[in-house]
């Protein structure tokens, strides 16, 4: 049984994210708000909210990495260790969020 109290997910930071992104075979969740998405995301990019999470856990191969960005990266490491619980066995929380990303 998996303890709850138990931090599943890693951090990472928004440059070692951006590597990933190059390597190719990472999917990027956004949990930010619609508007924020539509005006800027990372690309390839899927916003994540509480309506979609269900279709996302059931259609989504378990052992591809995830990484779940939020504003500052404060509520993704929430939905990381949510997605991590879920059986995902490769899930980041980036550090810093969306505005470390745009600093890159």
């Amino acid at each position: 049984m998996v303890n709850i109290n138990e931090i599943l997910f890693k951090h990472i930071s928004a440059e070692d994210s951006q590597k990933l992104l190059t390597a190719g075979e990472v999917k990027f969740i956004d949990i930010r708000d619609a508007n924020s998405h539509f005006t800027g995301h990372i690309k390839g990019s899927t916003r994540l909210d509480n309506a979609a999470i269900p279709l996302f856990v059931a259609d989504t191969p378990k052992d591809v990495p995830v990484i779940v960005y939020c504003y500052k990266g404060i509520s993704s490491q929430q939905v990381a260790q949510f997605l991590a619980l879920q059986g995902f066995s490769d899930v980041y929380s980036m550090d810093g969020g969306y505005e470390a990303w745009e600093k890159l």
